[in-house]
């Protein structure tokens, strides 16, 4: 397992709401001209973009003339996602494709460049991110309190195409889709691996679900 080391700056795209765990993908519709220039800048580069999100819930993340202009205090963990797929629009947007690749701590916030947000990060104690989609885990637990959990929420899920993931695509992919406040989507990104993950997320599903209001949480499934 090769040890990633982040560039000196790293790019910041902050959204409430928003999980990226190393291995998943997350689709990007970007329009706001800040995050444009940011991804331009990414393409130039190394392709990296840290996924973070503001420690306080904010709906604005995805409103392209957010009334709120401050910059918000951010959570100290995110995850960097490298662009796997990028389709530039005519009207200047761009639609990309993150797979995560490693959780990062911030270390120090740098000056606003090109009106995006950027931070030096750490991963050191993350590397085993690295090889996390290697990451033997039975299913069976998950599959049974998922059962549950959508007979409770009534949710409804595919669990004949759920049953042909392998344990850790599905512990992640669950973390990332299953509509939890942003806060406890925060301490699954920051479980200290797949087995605490693991724990936290049976134990999330356990406690089924609050009514969520917008100002707890807001994540369309493409986002800006």
């Amino acid at each position: 397992m090769s040890e990633l080391i982040l560039p000196n700056v790293l790019p910041i795209f902050p959204l409430t709401g928003s999980l990226l765990l190393p291995g998943n993908l997350l689709p990007l519709n970007v329009f706001e001209p800040r995050y444009r220039n940011l991804v331009a800048d990414a393409l130039e580069g190394e392709r990296l973009i840290g996924m973070i999100q503001p420690l306080v819930p904010r709906q604005d993340n995805w409103v392209e003339a957010a009334q709120d202009s401050d910059d918000p205090e951010l959570y100290s963990v995110g995850c960097v996602g490298r662009i796997d797929e990028c389709e530039p629009q005519q009207d200047g947007r761009y639609l990309i494709l993150l797979r995560g690749v490693c959780r990062f701590r911030v270390r120090n916030e740098l000056p606003i460049h090109r009106e995006y947000r950027r931070v030096q990060a750490d991963s050191s104690e993350f590397q085993n991110d690295l090889g996390e989609l290697q990451v033997d885990l039975n299913p069976a637990r998950i599959m049974r309190a998922l059962r549950a959990f959508g007979v409770a929420n009534d949710l409804e899920f595919d669990f004949d195409l759920l049953g042909s993931v392998p344990g850790i695509s599905l512990l992640n992919g669950l973390s990332v889709a299953l509509p939890f406040r942003p806060a406890e989507k925060q301490a699954l990104l920051e479980a200290a691996g797949p087995a605490e993950r693991e724990e936290m997320l049976l134990t999330l599903m356990g406690m089924g679900l609050e009514p969520l209001s917008t100002d707890d949480y807001y994540a369309p499934p493409i986002l800006n």
